[in-house]
């Protein structure tokens, strides 16, 4: 059905021995729609992720891929995935990578599909050479090749641009909009919060595998907030700047009722005040914030 979630997935629990890795996850990711996955390390990500590809048998909870149980081969079969970890066999050419996946995953590809995929990534000119001697970044590149050549309806990157210099990381978000363009379903996790916050309609942010906070982007970062650049802060003056974010000289907190109260009782002790601005929220700073709420 075309009309239910690429993903509905429901109260996941997750335990290791004596660890609770995913404690009552819930979420959901629209046809067309990129969801981004954020927290920190041990946060359940990648947990999630693996329980939602049937990786991973939860403990309790439900998942939907494609409006079909995530345990139906049929569902998976239109799921493209890029691991965060991955090795191909250094032996093999990109394009044998190519046939031997699709081969496993019982699917018919033809030689158009499998260039056009490689192509896709900027690896057209390479699909004769061997893996082994393939730069990290090239095999990540080869890495997202796999996960879209059967034009899969839902795609699944795990950490996708972590070996890529700055071109290639735009041209994975130049990749990830045209698959929205096309109806295409992406889930991303990924610790590059810049690149979550210019290709994701929504996110939801774990910590301690709970849902920390969750919703679209002008939901998350829509409070203002103020970014003052300051200098001669004083220990008395520190006190009062404690809840802001700071990054060296510059300090940004959820903007105050009363600003220019702010700045009068900074300058009564002894701050040096360069600057003022009201900004929205970065998606950092709202992770940050969450992050220290929920400890």
């Amino acid at each position: 059905m075309t009309d239910s979630p690429a993903v509905w997935a429901s109260h996941l629990r997750k335990r290791y021995k004596n660890r609770t890795a995913v404690d009552g996850v819930s979420f959901t990711v629209g046809r067309g729609e990129v969801l981004g996955l954020l927290g920190p390390n041990g946060a359940g990500k990648t947990s999630v992720i693996k329980m939602m590809l049937g990786l991973v048998r939860p403990d309790a909870g439900e998942v939907m891929l494609l409006g079909r149980p995530h345990t139906d081969p049929g569902s998976r079969a239109r799921v493209g995935y890029l691991p965060e970890l991955f090795r191909y066999q250094p032996w093999l050419s990109a394009d044998e990578v190519l046939r031997l996946h699709v081969r496993l995953a019982g699917l018919k590809i033809g030689d158009r599909d499998r260039r056009e995929s490689l192509a896709l990534v900027g690896l057209a000119d390479r699909a004769k050479d061997r893996v082994g001697g393939f730069s990290k970044g090239m095999q990540q590149r080869l890495g997202l090749a796999v996960a879209l050549v059967a034009a899969p309806e839902l795609v699944v990157l795990d950490e996708p641009t972590s070996a890529l210099d700055p071109l290639g990381r735009a041209d994975v978000r130049d990749l990830l909009l045209s698959l929205k363009d096309r109806g295409v379903a992406v889930l991303l996790n990924s610790h590059l919060i810049g690149e979550v916050e210019r290709v994701c309609d929504r996110v939801v942010i774990l910590d301690h595998g709970r849902v920390a906070a969750s919703g679209t982007l002008a939901e998350l970062l829509g409070r203002r907030s103020l970014r003052l650049s300051l200098t001669d802060v004083t220990a008395e003056a520190a006190a009062i700047l404690e809840p802001f974010t700071r990054d060296g000289d510059v300090y940004t907190v959820a903007l105050p009722e009363d600003v220019p109260a702010l700045v009068a009782d900074l300058v009564k002790r002894g701050v040096r005040v360069h600057a003022v601005e009201p900004a929205r929220m970065s998606l950092e700073d709202r992770l940050l914030e969450v992050l220290r709420e929920n400890s």
